[in-house]
């Protein structure tokens, strides 16, 4: 054999053997799911937007609807949200889960909720609302809703402006356009930015948001948050206390069918810049950072962000200064795509919210 083409021989059986990630079905037949977690036990617990909560072994069908939800308003964009399970949920059965919460005949917001689930996994019980947004406007639109605890307990809720009350995002006297931050009976911490700033509510951890939908704490323990953008304008933020992420001031975005935002500005002092923003929009929704090897160098430490508007899995990892060091979309075409999450076994998996399935990206 030529002996310049012995390498090249070799790089060739190498890739064969060691064939690209490949997405596997773990449970189908889902009305609209919004999100997914993982219970000790093996099963997955999902959340569909229409109302229902249930349990799913891989490869077996859904559970009945787990009893104890409260009233949602179920309409546009909202419904049952996030969910969560508490860092020691194995001891204490306590999970968190968001949803659109009912205000008077119009009006809604979005509520973070505390409740134990049941050992047979059937109902809910010790429900308490620990946050509820305000004000409630009526609008079934931009609830945000996704939820991380930190490793003190202090729990993160990503709330959206709720698209026609955009302009209060950038004030601070309500909860549009902000992430908030919580103890987990819902008191206020003590060392939250606004806490005693005259008119400034104390949950308030950042603001400027317009509607988020990915939230996660990396291995330095650092908030990092993706939003929609209007027409264009998607980001991806590392989130830092008292900071203003500019919404709707600076966008990236214009108005849907075009014309400018405001002054059409990208930006101004005082006002931060995304990390990585998406121009035209991919619409991104669920978000994890890998942590595990289960797919090599490359993939770890990466963030993976699901598209809801071209249904692919969009795959940014960046340097030590935060800085884009490589960028990829994976499996086109895989479907509209809710939440992604890194289970206990290391793999991403994936919510196909249109196809009404979960799957597993499979090394």
């Amino acid at each position: 054999m030529n002996k310049r083409l012995f390498p090249l021989v070799l790089a060739l059986a190498g890739a064969a053997a060691h064939a690209a990630p490949q997405l596997e079905t773990v449970v189908e037949g889902l009305n609209t799911p919004w999100a997914v977690a993982f219970l000790p036990s093996g099963e997955l617990l999902i959340t569909e937007r229409g109302g229902t909560m249930r349990t799913a072994k891989p490869g077996t069908k859904p559970s009945s609807p787990i009893q104890g939800i409260p009233a949602l308003a179920v309409q546009g964009q909202g419904g049952l949200l996030d969910v969560v399970l508490d860092s020691d949920f194995a001891r204490n059965r306590t999970l968190y889960f968001c949803f659109s919460e009912p205000g008077d005949a119009k009006t809604n917001s979005t509520a973070l909720a505390r409740a134990k689930l049941s050992e047979d996994n059937k109902r809910l019980s010790e429900l308490k609302v620990i946050f509820s947004q305000k004000p409630k406007v009526d609008s079934p639109l931009h609830f945000g809703c996704r939820i991380a605890e930190a490793a003190d307990g202090m729990l993160f809720l990503s709330l959206g402006e709720r698209f026609t009350t955009m302009a209060q995002a950038q004030t601070l006297d309500n909860h549009l356009g902000k992430v908030v931050r919580i103890g987990k009976d819902g008191s206020v911490p003590a060392d939250n930015p606004f806490v005693g700033t005259p008119g400034a509510l104390p949950e308030i951890w950042s603001y400027g948001h317009r509607n988020s939908q990915g939230l996660v704490i990396d291995e330095k323990g650092r908030l990092w948050e993706q939003e929609h953008g209007p027409q264009g304008g998607d980001e991806l933020n590392l989130i830092r206390p008292k900071l203003n992420y500019g919404w709707p001031v600076i966008t990236y975005g214009e108005n849907y069918g075009g014309g400018k935002i405001g002054d059409g500005i990208t930006a101004k002092a005082g006002m931060e810049q995304p990390v990585v923003k998406w121009v035209p929009s991919i619409a991104p929704s669920g978000m994890a950072k890998l942590k595990s090897a289960q797919y090599g160098a490359s993939w770890q430490g990466s963030f993976f962000i699901g598209s809801l508007k071209f249904g692919y899995l969009e795959r940014v990892k960046l340097g030590a200064d935060d800085r884009v060091i490589e960028q990829e979309k994976l499996f086109p075409d895989a479907g509209r795509m809710r939440d992604v999450r890194e289970g206990p076994d290391g793999l991403l998996y994936l919510v196909l919210e249109t196809a009404g399935r979960v799957v597993r990206v499979k090394p």
